[in-house]
Order: structure tokens, then sequence, then C-alpha cells
């Protein structure tokens, strides 16, 4: 199976455009096992390949003893893409998928996405909120706040989790911030991509230990962004779009977990203790 955009259409070879992609050179971004990411020019247009080779039995019967649905196929990535736009959820474009092989251990496939231009991830963002302060800062928090809340949700309540659910897979097209303004003009709409799904997982409902690693994961990656109780309270509000405090009252337990999961994460990467401003 193989299925390109009209412009890869128009570039490909003339004889065997399969493995022309799952070879195809360029700068590797990442190359672990049986997995390779490159990004390459093709037409005068950047892209991102990410080609998976067969990973052999053993690979495959590592991740089952541990519990583990193996990633043989670049087939998990696409399929999560297209789910995620179905809900609304800006993400990567797709611009070519193919997939060849019967047997998990040596499925060889591949998926082209579309480069994003002029991007920035929100780890990079929220180290200085774009210089922004006072007010300003305040309703800039508030509305990024927001569309994390509103990507959580919709991911979630869907029956996906992340597995990677970081600030650093979350990004934004890149300006001047001094002159953000809030409100709803495309000049200063906060779009957010959430890019990295190769590892989501989809079910009708998403495990309670699976949704407490995807909350711990992202409240770790922003503990250093200078986030208040209140911003926090916040967030916990527009994901369960339910005020806080009965959020709380009936959830509390959990959501204890998530903030003591993303401590000992900090801890663990830091080396220090995490700040105290969370939801203890």
């Amino acid at each position: 199976m193989i299925e390109l955009s009209p412009h890869l259409e128009r570039h490909r070879p003339a004889h065997d455009a399969f493995e022309w992609l799952l070879n195809c050179p360029g700068k590797v971004h990442r190359e672990v096992k049986h997995r390779r990411t490159v990004e390459v020019e093709i037409g005068g247009r950047r892209f991102f390949i990410k080609a998976h080779r067969g990973c052999g039995w053993w690979e495959v019967l590592k991740d089952w003893i541990r519990g583990r649905a193996p990633i043989v196929s670049a087939r998990s990535e696409w399929e999560a893409i297209e789910r995620a736009r179905a809900l609304g959820i800006e993400t990567l474009r797709v611009a070519g998928k193919g997939e060849r092989g019967r047997w998990p251990a040596a499925v060889e496939s591949f998926v082209v996405t579309e480069a994003l231009e002029g991007m920035i991830t929100l780890e990079d963002l929220t180290r200085t909120w774009g210089g922004l302060s006072g007010r300003r800062q305040v309703l800039f928090k508030r509305a990024l706040l927001t569309k994390v809340a509103r990507i959580a949700r919709l991911l979630h309540g869907a029956g996906l989790n992340h597995r990677d659910f970081y600030l650093c897979h979350l990004l934004v097209r890149d300006r001047d911030w001094e002159r953000w303004q809030p409100g709803a003009s495309s000049a200063d709409a906060l779009d957010l991509v959430l890019i990295d799904l190769h590892r989501v997982q989809m079910r009708h409902r998403v495990p309670t230990r699976w949704l407490l690693k995807d909350l711990a994961a992202l409240l770790f990656s922003a503990l250093d962004c200078g986030l208040t109780t209140r911003d926090l309270l916040r967030f916990l509000q527009e994901y369960r779009q339910r005020p806080w405090r009965e959020v709380l009252a009936t959830e509390g337990r959990f959501w204890r977990r998530v903030s003591s999961r993303a401590g000992r994460l900090y801890a663990g990467f830091h080396g220090r203790p995490a700040p105290s401003r969370h939801l203890a």
C-alpha cells in the first residue's frame, strides 16, 4: 500500500517510489533500532519522513512480555494523526504513507509529513512568556492554558492518550509576541499544533493509569513556567469543564497522584525538588 500527495506524485521516481521514500537521503534527526526520521527537500518543499524497517521477532516479543503493544509500523502514527484531525486538534499534515509486509516483525513502512515552518514549542515560549509582563502576561497564560486544556480534553475524551504529552510537543506559530493582544483576530490567534503522535494509543476509553501518565507528563514539563496555583486550577476547570472546587471534591485523590508523579519526574530529571506551587 502506498498513497502520496499530488506534490509527491509529481516528483517521485518512475519506479519503486516505496523504496525511494524508505531510503530517501537527507538530514537525519533520529535513528534508533529500526526507526529513522529524516528531513528532506522534495520539489522545493520540506518534509519529514519516518521510516520503519522490520524490527524482528525479538523486539516484538520484548514488548509483548512487558505488556506493551509493539510499534512495528508507521501506520500507528498516520492513524493517530487522522483521528486527531477528526477531533478538531491541529496536528501534522500527512503527505504520504506506505506499508508492506505481512508479519509484524517484517513490516516496512513510512509516513511523510509536511514540515512546519516558523513554529516555536510551548516549552521554549513559556520560558519567558514571549517577553510579556503584567496584565498582558496573565492574559497570555490564560489563553494558552485554555488551548492546552482543550487539546487534552478532546484527546482523552475520545479515548486517545499521547504517551509523550510534554510542552515540547505542542507548537504555535512564532511572532513578535510584544505585539500580541488578547482576542480572536487571525493575527493574534494561538492555534496550537500537537506533534509526535507515533506512540498514541487509541481505545474506547483511556485507562486511569495512562490518563495519569499523560497529565503528569504535561504538569512536569510546565513546572518551570512560573505557573501559579490559580493557573493550574484554571487548567483543571477548563479540562473538566466544571468548577475546580467540584473537580477536586470528587477527584482530589486522582489529581494528587498527578501532582505527586509530576514531582517525582521533575526530581528525577533535574536532580532537585520540584517547585512547590503545583497541585498538592
